[in-house]
């Protein structure tokens, strides 16, 4: 079953959820709905399941034109990040509904509750009902009731936001397996760059009711087509550095300049607008290339076994992600290195021109 979405845009009191979306999904794809909160992921997978109707554009699936017929005839589950359960029917009711419905033999809804309770690590609690689990646990029993269903399209609204984090690894790797063996479509939105990233596949990149670029998640992460996307799909968002390009000079402002190298010598002379991923930015040299600065920190921000350094100085202002636990006081002097091999360089009108080396090349 492929899905293709045609020009698709939904107005609501004269303000645009989604506006002019275009996008195809083939059978066993694993799909990522990227952006920030309320950038119009869950409108679009509404409309993808028929619960909303379009105000123009056309839906398809397998070529067939759906855009009309509502969600109780189209072979879809959906996920939603609080979870619904019914609460008078024991996990095992709640996974095996759908199957009832569709007046399979016990013998296959036994075996086919089981193995989804299984996945989801909740054999154990079949019996019980879902105000005697954990909210997790409720979680997990939403989640096997979409996918014990054989779905043409699955569509998960951030499921995992309220697990653990081990079984938030493990789900991500098994959802994938499990709707690739299946020839199933699966739709997964997330505010977090990283989880995309963690889940691979393909990534749909949303900015305020927008398809702004879509494609294989590597190949989205390291060509971002514009500022936009580059800023949306990187947590902390890449910094951005207003730069010139001479005969033989990078300037980023009057006082910091490096040698055009090898990696930006086929910039022509003008202005362009660089981009650093603050995972590049180091407190050590890696390359003889690589620009030294002179910055005051103003914050470091730790997370876990991760620090945020935030770091300025009269003519920049950036943002490091460092592993480890780095302590600094404000306003404390210290070196960055900045890697020029690994810059973006965007036009003035904030379009991709050349990604970072480091990245898959633009084909």
């Amino acid at each position: 079953m492929s899905l293709k979405l045609e020009n698709i845009s939904r107005k609501v009191d004269g303000e645009y959820w989604i506006k002019d979306a275009s996008l195809e999904l083939e059978p066993g794809s694993f799909n990522v709905l990227l952006g920030r909160t309320l950038a119009g992921k869950t409108s679009l997978m509404r409309l993808m399941a028929g619960l909303d109707r379009p105000s123009q554009g056309r839906i398809y699936f397998n070529g067939q034109d759906v855009t009309g017929i509502p969600v109780r005839e189209r072979n879809i589950s959906m996920v939603y990040q609080q979870f619904i359960n019914y609460p008078n029917m024991t996990v095992y009711d709640n996974i095996a509904s759908p199957l009832k419905l569709e007046k399979l033999p016990k013998a296959h809804i036994d075996e086919r509750v089981m193995q989804t309770a299984r996945m989801l690590h909740i054999e154990d609690y079949l019996k019980r009902y879902p105000l005697e689990l954990s909210g997790g646990q409720q979680q997990r029993t939403a989640m096997a009731r979409a996918l014990v269903k054989n779905a043409d399209i699955i569509l998960f609204d951030e499921p995992l936001v309220n697990l653990d984090y081990k079984l938030r690894e493990e789900l991500r790797q098994e959802m994938r397996a499990l709707f690739a063996a299946r020839n199933t479509i699966a739709v997964y939105a997330t505010t977090e760059p990283n989880e995309a990233l963690a889940l691979g596949g393909n990534v749909v990149l949303m900015h305020e009711g927008e398809i702004i670029q879509s494609g294989q998640t590597p190949r989205v992460y390291h060509n971002p087509a514009t500022v936009a996307c580059a800023e949306l799909f990187g947590e902390p968002p890449i910094n951005l550095i207003a730069g010139t390009v001479s005969q033989h000079t990078v300037s980023f402002s009057d006082h910091i300049h490096f040698a055009l190298n090898d990696d930006l010598g086929d910039l022509p002379p003008g202005n362009y607008v660089f981009g650093i991923r603050p995972n590049h930015l180091t407190l050590v040299p890696n390359r003889d290339d690589d620009l030294e600065l002179a910055v005051d920190v103003e914050l470091a921000e730790i997370s876990g076994s991760e620090t945020f350094l935030h770091v300025s100085n009269r003519e920049l202002t950036l943002v490091l992600h460092l592993p480890g636990v780095h302590e600094y006081t404000v306003d404390a002097r210290i070196n960055i290195y900045v890697p020029t091999h690994k810059l973006y360089v965007f036009s003035q009108d904030r379009q991709l021109i050349q990604a970072a080396r480091s990245g898959w090349e633009i084909r």
